[in-house]
């Protein structure tokens, strides 16, 4: 594997081979001009001892010396190579692995994912195989559950989501499992992951979120980066239909059987946005909206001003992963053109592509969803531009209706590789 093209490895084979060599003429013109003249001719002769020309010409001695020397060399490097591998705790087995899969991985297409929720984390753990040049712009609107708790507690943005970002991307499948731990007992720790507890004692310590970002890409070995999408504290606010006003977002469930939500906006509504965000949305070879949930993972992202902003300006195509599923009270009865409206109405921007499911889900399944209010999105009544749009792949995990992590990844890159 280290002959592997695009490790980097075989330029510097060639480079020392061809320095040896040219070595070996200069200690041999070195011998044989000057002081050691003599030397030189009694190794000669002394090869030439070692067979007759019947057997081996003189010259097929001296190249049999060169190959001795260039392979006790190699052999040199090599467990030069070993020792110090050894020496820093990493094996010299997997050593040329990482090498490959970081040079590689390292050339890979530059992908802004904005959302939250259990549908980015999935995105980013199948993107991680194909690239490092990814950044993850997080929700931290929630209000619920653990990050809730933390919120109001500590005053700092809600850490779930980015928890969950942090794990997908983690080089370190222990890491990952950790951050996902949730504490079943203990006063105080009940109901609190691992992660949101880290980030929120790294915000503490730190001053807030912003400037521990670097320490926690550091701690956590994160393959690419996740920022949140703001550091200063927010709550989604819901208008309706109606005319009612809904706070937080914990309490968008609650409207399934009643008006469906119209609009919604940051309270407080100028929130400033991460440099480092602005930063990777500007280099972006794509942007990926989603998946997620339209009201409460994607949508909050496009608030941040300056986050819509860039995007808007950005040179880059932008995608929209659509949803397998509406969502119960949050989407109820609102259709794929729906969905899309709404993300170009907080927006200002229409989406490049749009990308589907292509796979059919199983009868049963759409079964227990609609049992549940949930409906299968589809192209039905959508007008002929959206349909232009859309671009269709097998996305689906099989026996359930959620995205497949690594068919989703497989799609977003082929789609970049078109567009690069």
């Amino acid at each position: 594997m280290w002959m592997e093209p695009g490790i980097g490895v075989k330029r510097w084979l060639t480079l020392f081979a061809a320095c040896t060599m040219i070595g070996a003429l200069g200690f041999l013109h070195f011998t044989w001009t000057g002081p050691l003249h003599f030397v030189a001719t009694r190794w000669i002769l002394y090869l030439n001892n070692l067979t007759s020309p019947e057997v081996m010409p003189l010259y097929g001695v001296g190249i049999g010396v060169m190959a001795l020397a260039l392979a006790g060399a190699f052999t040199a490097i090599v467990m030069l190579n070993r020792s110090l591998l050894r020496g820093t705790g990493t094996a010299p087995e997997t050593a040329v692995g990482l090498l490959y899969e970081r040079r590689t991985l390292s050339r890979g297409a530059k992908v802004v994912a904005v959302g939250g929720g259990t549908g980015l984390s999935n995105l980013l753990s199948g993107l991680k195989v194909h690239t490092r040049n990814i950044t993850a712009v997080v929700t931290v609107a929630d209000d619920g559950g653990s990050s809730g708790r933390l919120r109001q507690s500590l005053d700092m943005v809600a850490p779930g989501d980015l928890t969950d970002c942090y794990a997908a991307l983690s080089d370190s499948p222990v890491l990952a499992r950790l951050l996902l731990h949730r504490f079943g007992r203990g006063e105080g720790l009940e109901g609190h992951t691992f992660g949101n507890l880290l980030l929120a004692t790294l915000s503490e310590e730190r001053g807030g979120l912003g400037t521990a970002m670097q320490d926690i890409h550091d701690v956590l070995r994160v393959r690419g980066a996740v920022f949140p999408a703001t550091t200063q504290p927010t709550t989604l606010v819901a208008q309706l239909d109606d005319g009612r006003e809904i706070r937080g977002e914990s309490q968008f469930a609650s409207l399934v059987g009643t008006s469906r939500i119209r609009r919604v906006q940051l309270d407080p509504p100028g929130v400033p946005a991460l440099p480092q965000v602005i930063e990777a949305i500007r280099d972006a070879e794509l942007i990926v909206l989603g998946p997620g949930s339209l009201y409460t993972s994607i949508i909050p992202v496009l608030l941040v001003p300056e986050v819509s902003q860039a995007i808007r300006d950005s040179a880059a195509p932008v995608l929209y992963v659509a949803s397998l599923m509406t969502e119960p009270g949050e989407t109820s009865g609102l259709s794929l053109e729906g969905h899309v409206h709404a993300v170009v109405g907080h927006l200002g921007r229409m989406p490049d592509w749009v990308l589907m499911n292509g796979d059919p889900i199983a009868p049963e399944v759409r079964d227990r969803y609609r049992a549940e209010g949930a409906e299968v999105l589809t192209l039905d009544g959508a007008s002929r531009d959206l349909r232009a749009r859309v671009r269709f792949a097998p996305l689906l995990q099989a026996g359930t209706a959620r995205h497949d992590p690594a068919a989703l990844a497989s799609a977003v890159v082929g789609l970049t590789s078109r567009q690069r």
